[in-house]
């Protein structure tokens, strides 16, 4: 593993042909109008329905949201006459829209085509029914648009907490990681740690892409961890809960003796606690990172997850 630095991930945005082509999605989505326009930008993870919009309501539409036409707008348009309901969808001129999604079952108005070419708008169908297009794709954005950053470290499930460990090149995060595999915890990454934030509170850590589930030794080469021990040793992605963070030993150090001392480190706006161990020869390493999982399980009153690993 190398030093404990970040790297931040600026704006993240999403053009309308990678929320078309990504398989991730699982959404059968058709393009129907807004060829030219697939570059258009999503830069919120938030889907807006245009239903006020076309009623002529003061709601302000998002441009950089995608918008959706359910069945509760298509039955609005549907009831109204042609001359109502061309005034309707002309209503959506005045607002700069990336995206319109239409789901299932939906009947589009050859005037909302018409609209949509005139002002460059991509208009996309979905397979699914509303609630799971609507669902699906706000799940796949916030995914891909959360707020992101990488870490240098080490990210483990240990009695299912998620704990990142930290610490200079060279310390032993990876032989450390490595014990507490053998004792039965789960390796999700190692050596870069890619984390999005989650609501309000909560950050996601996850593996990167290249060399998924393996592990540098130093004097042993890079190892396949699944492929060694199983595919119970590895996991995709877990919850943060705490870092322990490693430092070299040092006589003149000022340790919590007490246990009553807590530092934190800010990760995307979300205060993640630290505990600092020192390292130095005889100390198993391995066994006070577990110690120190059981001590947050046990803050947190969870005492019936201190099982025997």
């Amino acid at each position: 593993m190398n030093d404990s630095t970040t790297t931040g991930d600026p704006g993240s945005t999403l053009t309308v042909g990678e929320l078309l082509s990504d398989p991730a999605l699982e959404l059968d989505l058709e393009l129907l109008q807004g060829h030219e326009a697939i570059s258009n930008r999503i830069r919120s993870p938030r889907l807006q329905n245009l239903g006020m919009a076309l009623v002529g309501s003061s709601e302000e539409v998002h441009p950089d949201r995608v918008q959706v036409i359910s069945g509760a707008e298509a039955g609005y348009l549907e009831s109204l006459g042609a001359e109502d309901r061309v005034r309707a969808i002309e209503r959506l001129e005045k607002y700069d829209i990336c995206c319109i999604v239409v789901t299932q079952g939906v009947e589009i108005p050859g005037e909302l085509l018409t609209l949509a070419s005139g002002r460059w708008i991509p208009v996309i169908r979905s397979g699914a029914p509303g609630d799971v297009s609507i669902e699906t794709i706000a799940r796949y954005l916030e995914r891909r648009l959360a707020p992101r950053i990488t870490i240098h470290g080490g990210l483990l499930e240990i009695f299912g907490l998620g704990v990142v460990i930290l610490g200079p090149s060279g310390i032993g995060k990876s032989e450390c990681a490595l014990d507490l595999v053998l004792k039965g915890h789960r390796l999700i990454a190692d050596d870069y740690i890619e984390i999005t934030r989650r609501g309000e509170q909560g950050l996601i850590g996850e593996g990167g892409k290249a060399l998924p589930h393996h592990m540098e030794l130093r004097g042993l080469g890079i190892i396949d961890i699944r492929e060694m021990f199983g595919v119970s040793a590895t996991g995709a992605a877990q919850a943060i809960d705490f870092i322990v963070r490693l430092e070299r030993w040092r006589s003149d150090g000022a340790y919590d003796r007490l246990g009553l001392e807590r530092a934190g480190v800010e990760w995307l706006g979300v205060i993640v606690p630290v505990i600092d161990l020192p390292v130095a020869p005889g100390r198993n390493i391995a066994t006070l990172v577990e110690v120190a999982a059981r001590i947050v399980l046990l803050q947190r009153g969870h005492k019936t997850n201190l099982v025997q690993v």
